[in-house]
């Protein structure tokens, strides 16, 4: 995906209640419980043979190769308490809201002999509810990472610069060369 799909995917994660499981045949047992029991299927998800994750399963493998093991890993954690993320995001979606913190470069379109020069700024601000309800629908409707990014922009725009509509009419925001953006909800 991209930056800001991919910080909501890391967000939605950091949602769970309890850790994931540590060693690999645990890991590789919940891998193998969300898949219906098929083991071709996880082979094929993590790109090894159906017999290795058998040999997991028995505990005759028990420290995976470190490429095969962060592999695992990122697996677990995408599917790790799906209903407690669910309720994360519909809790910022209806009362939370969502955090936005990012270093980006941002240019304005506004009335002529004002200050619109582009220029990096870390921003850390509160969206409400609204956006994060945007950004969820569109990340789940498949949208592409620019349309994420002016989801998020038009957000900024709007609470940020512009104050809720108290300042700043008719300005417009450029939100590009993102550096970074973590969110938290």
């Amino acid at each position: 995906m991209g930056i800001i799909g991919d910080s909501l995917d890391k967000a939605a994660q950091n949602t769970a209640t309890r850790p994931i499981p540590k060693s690999g045949p645990t890991q590789m047992r919940f891998l193998v419980k969300q898949h219906k029991g098929s083991t071709k299927a996880v082979a094929d998800l993590l790109g090894v043979s159906q017999r290795t994750v058998e040999r997991y399963l028995k505990a005759q493998i028990k420290r995976p190769r470190k490429d095969l093991a962060a592999r695992i890993e990122r697996e677990v954690r995408k599917r790790w308490q799906p209903r407690v993320r669910e309720q994360a995001k519909k809790r910022a979606a209806t009362t939370g809201g969502i955090v936005i913190e990012t270093r980006a470069r941002f240019g304005f379109t506004a009335a002529p002999g004002t200050t619109d020069d582009g220029r990096i700024r870390l921003i850390t601000q509160a969206l409400p509810p609204t956006y994060a309800a945007r950004l969820f629908d569109a990340q789940a409707a498949g949208a592409t990472e620019q349309q994420l990014q002016n989801i998020a922009a038009e957000g900024l725009q709007e609470i940020y610069f512009k104050d809720r509509g108290r300042r700043a009419d008719g300005l417009l925001v450029e939100f590009t060369d993102i550096d970074y953006v973590e969110l938290d909800f």
